[in-house]
């Protein structure tokens, strides 16, 4: 069995436009909301065994907030650049490439790529936006990631930080 969290970066930062977009880095809501939906994925038990990110500092950032918040090495993230911007294609390319050793594995990244992913993943829930810092979980039976695109998945959970409750 294997569980993917698709996880939109938090908010960003428009202040400083001398900054490329890579480098952009979190707002003060993105830095309020990055521990607040950690926190959310604790309360329901959940660490990942993997944690995979772009490598823009909006996402990076994002993403050693969750592991820090649960309990994951942050030494351990692995940084894809394919994931900076990525279409959908790239991302189940990436899904892929997962190390298997692995059963579960929070993917951080960007939309819109992140929105269409989250929609290609089940039929029953389409969602219009994967919101900043917005978690969409879909677990598969199948033992190897490069059979995750092409195993029944079940969508799990979509939450995000405006929600007051969490769509299971």
């Amino acid at each position: 069995m294997k569980t993917i969290y698709i996880i939109r970066h938090a908010k960003s930062s428009w202040a400083d436009h001398f900054l490329s977009d890579f480098e952009r880095t979190l707002n003060a809501r993105g830095r309020q909301d990055a521990p607040m939906m950690a926190n959310r994925l604790k309360q329901r038990g959940i660490k990942p065994g993997g944690i995979v990110s772009s490598p823009a500092i909006r996402a990076k950032t994002t993403a050693e907030v969750f592991a820090s918040t649960l309990g994951f090495p942050s030494g351990d993230i692995t940084f894809v650049n394919e994931l900076y911007h990525a279409p959908i294609s790239t991302l189940w390319t990436v899904i892929s490439w997962l190390n298997d050793a692995f059963d579960s594995v929070a993917l951080f990244g960007h939309n819109p790529g992140l929105t269409e992913l989250a929609n290609s993943m089940t039929e029953k829930v389409y969602i219009d936006n994967l919101p900043t810092c917005g978690i969409f979980a879909v677990q598969a039976g199948c033992n190897r990631w490069v059979d995750f695109e092409h195993t029944h998945r079940e969508f799990l959970f979509f939450d995000y930080p405006k929600n007051i409750r969490a769509i299971d």
